[in-house]
């Protein structure tokens, strides 16, 4: 059983700041960690190890310094990492991310099921995970909560839909994209952590992807264009109503709204 992992290293969104020159995120002295739901990922490409058997790889894009990110992926159960990393990267948006994975997958070789995280708390878009299974040819099920085999090609899948949970059955290879109810990550021990940072992890650069199209890598294959990035104005002008009672206090709020025409 091969299974893969696609994480991102991610700007703590807590310490996010916009440059108010370019409109730009600030990422100097920003600290960088694993997309959360990635995590999540992670740790559900773990359990289906132990419980199927198997191998679990971890896949990134980005910079030399992503590999912190994949080294904690190990630390958290994974058996091998690979970070995909070239200067004709740069700029990529999520299309040529996507294609630029599939690629990498396809280097790697055979795989039964993919995961991945819901969405990045930076792009915040969820396109990459179902990108990447349309770029390999193989089914996508999004919003997963939780995962099983079912004989020795069959997954069965629930997934999260308004109405309320969806199960369906799906051939392998597919990839799934979970959120933060399928599972609680693990913690990694002092031991995990050890082997971790004296691991080796891979590098995958666009001359090991061989006839790789570069129309669609960086930014000359990325459609997308991002005009302006700000931080919105934070407004400070609620009112609290007095009341007796949330009658009342319904009441005056109703007649509020319908003197500003909202109701």
């Amino acid at each position: 059983m091969n299974i893969i992992v696609l994480i991102k290293q991610v700007p703590d969104t807590s310490e996010i700041k916009i440059d108010p020159e370019t409109n730009r995120l600030m990422r100097a002295g920003v600290p960088s960690i694993i997309n959360p739901v990635d995590k999540n990922a992670i740790e559900a490409a773990v359990q289906y190890k132990e419980e199927y058997g198997g191998k679990v790889v971890v896949l990134s894009m980005g910079p030399s310094q992503a590999k912190k990110a994949l080294k904690e992926s190990l630390a958290l159960g994974a058996d091998e990492a690979y970070l995909v990393t070239d200067r004709l990267f740069g700029g990529s948006d999520t299309y040529a991310t996507s294609y630029i994975l599939s690629e990498a997958i396809k280097k790697i070789g055979d795989f039964d099921i993919i995961f991945a995280g819901q969405q990045a708390i930076d792009g915040d878009t969820g396109q990459t995970g179902p990108s990447t299974a349309q770029h390999l040819g193989i089914s996508r099920l999004t919003y997963v909560v939780d995962v099983s085999l079912e004989g020795e090609d069959t997954v069965i899948v629930k997934r999260e839909v308004e109405e309320g949970i969806e199960v369906i059955a799906s051939k392998k290879p597919l990839l799934c994209t979970v959120t933060k109810a399928i599972n609680k990550p693990r913690y990694a021990t002092i031991k995990s952590i050890l082997a971790a940072n004296q691991a080796e992890i891979g590098e995958i650069t666009a001359a090991d992807l061989g006839e790789i199209d570069k129309n669609k890598i960086g930014l000359k294959g990325s459609p997308t264009r991002v005009k302006k990035t700000f931080t919105p104005d934070i407004s400070k002008n609620g009112e609290i109503i007095a009341a007796d009672t949330a009658e009342e206090a319904a009441e005056k709020l109703v007649d509020k709204l319908l003197a500003k025409n909202v109701l």
